[in-house]
């Protein structure tokens, strides 16, 4: 059996970001990857690109350099980025191991099953990253057993699909950009809306991410949100693709995709919607004016000129409550991830009942010696994107040393 200092699970940029900062401590570790680096991100479909503009990647040693900062990396890029990251330090990765189990070890350290052995370790950092399981709502177990029925994992383009009608169901960041490629490839579309935020692209003909950034709104802390269930939100709509442009109901409505509202049932081969695509909508409009008050807050205070933000056109629909799915190609199921560390670590306090870590700036305060990163509200709002992980890796790789020396 392998003996090793520190196991890190997933080298996405989580996984690789706790490596660059534990190399730099001189601290003993592996890498273990299913796949190869950036899997994830390798997994995306097609036509993926960033959402958020280049200069917020911002790895711990390996920032975005290339020339297009305010543009938009596709996935090939952003997984060219993350590999010679790897390389820059020497990651110590080990691509094709598979970690199918995490149990306590005899002597209070930690036992890892994997594909090539098992392998023993005094500290263990969790990197696989926030979006771990699709979820779907229950209306989804009633769809016809005939019709082709996908989560965005397994979506690659619109050729792909069966031909007829696609039913997207869930309307964050992924359905408004799934949708809004289908019904350009000349696809009927039927978008299942939920209550997701929306932003526009630019202000004043800067980034809208850049002015956010200048505001509280990234600093948000999990303590601070109305209720933990509140991680679980849709990321504000926009795209990146085509050098970014605005992406929202409206956006998609004027595409010709038709707008339902939440799949709550399914009957004899019919779809049943509720009437609340208006409201889908009203919960938007109202994140889009919070994001506003607080830009002007952030600019008032700093003495700067807030950018130009009118409030959004009225929103005018008579979204049908049933669909017929006969002669459907697909149904896409959109609807967000859940966390899926319980299936295989077995240390069931380490988490809390919607299957997240209890955990304090990356470490387990339930189990000594396990840590995460990437976790949804780690530390921060901004804690699972590009823009946030080279800090959290910074605070947890310290408190892996400290723990490390004490032992």
């Amino acid at each position: 059996m392998e003996n090793v200092d520190v196991v890190v699970v997933g080298a996405g940029q989580a996984g690789l970001s706790i490596s660059h900062e534990l190399s730099h401590a001189g601290i003993e570790h592996v890498v273990l990857e299913r796949g190869r680096v950036g899997e994830t991100w390798r997994r995306r479909w097609d036509s993926f690109c960033l959402v958020i503009p280049n200069w917020t990647v911002r790895l711990p040693g390996g920032p975005y350099r290339g020339g297009d900062p305010d543009g938009f990396m596709p996935k090939d890029a952003i997984v060219a980025h993350l590999v010679d990251y790897a390389r820059s330090f020497g990651a110590p990765v080990r691509g094709g191991v598979n970690v199918s189990t995490l149990d306590p070890a005899e002597d209070g350290g930690f036992l890892l099953g994997t594909s090539s052995g098992e392998i023993r370790a005094r500290q263990v950092a969790l990197a696989s990253g926030g979006y771990q399981k699709p979820h779907r709502p229950p209306a989804a177990a009633q769809l016809p057993a005939s019709l082709h029925v996908i989560d965005t994992e397994d979506y690659t383009n619109p050729k792909a699909l069966p031909p007829g009608p696609v039913l997207v169901v869930g309307s964050g960041q992924t359905g408004c950009q799934l949708s809004e490629e289908l019904i350009e490839a000349g696809r009927d579309t039927y978008l299942s809306c939920g209550r997701a935020p929306w932003i526009p692209r630019r202000l004043d003909g800067r980034d809208t991410i850049a002015w956010i950034v200048e505001t509280p709104f990234m600093e948000t802390t999990l303590a601070d949100l109305p209720s933990p269930r509140a991680r679980l939100g849709a990321n504000p709509q926009a795209s990146g693709r085509r050098g970014g442009h605005d992406l929202h109901y409206r956006t998609l409505q004027a595409l010709g995709v038709r707008m339902l509202g939440h799949l709550i049932g399914v009957e004899e081969g019919v779809a049943l919607f509720a009437p609340d695509v208006a409201d889908c909508v009203a919960f938007g409009d109202a994140r889009y004016a919070e994001i506003s008050g607080l830009i002007r807050e952030s600019c008032a205070a700093r003495g700067a000129k807030p950018p130009e933000m009118p409030p959004p056109p009225p929103f005018r629909a008579s979204p049908a409550e049933r669909l017929e799915l006969g002669g459907f190609g697909a149904v896409v199921f959109t609807s967000g991830f859940r966390p899926d560390y319980t299936r295989w670590v077995r240390f069931p306090s380490a988490f809390d009942d919607l299957g997240f870590p209890i955990q304090k700036d990356g470490s387990s305060t339930m189990i000594q010696g396990l840590h995460f990163m990437g976790v949804h509200f780690q530390r921060k709002r901004r804690s699972a994107t590009f823009l946030g992980v080279a800090e959290d890796a910074v605070v947890l790789a310290e408190r892996i040393v400290t723990r490390k020396r004490s032992m």
